[in-house]
């Protein structure tokens, strides 16, 4: 199955990547960088199809996909 990697240093949680998931896996987590930003994450469970549409989308290049 594949999966996504989120590099949170990178990551400002602008939430393109959401939008862009067609099997809407992606959420903001609680967590935060050191820039102060809560970013994204794989939400727990399986879904993930490796579609690269999150990695494309993101301004940040903050998404790498692993299939």
């Amino acid at each position: 199955m594949a999966k996504i990697e989120v590099t949170k240093e990178y990551c400002k949680g602008c939430g393109l990547c959401i939008i862009a998931c067609p099997k809407k896996v992606i959420e903001i987590g609680e967590t935060t960088n050191s820039k102060g930003y809560q970013t994204a994450q794989l939400k727990a469970g399986d879904g993930c199809i490796g579609c690269q549409f999150c990695a494309i989308t993101c301004p940040d290049s903050a998404i790498e996909v692993y299939r």
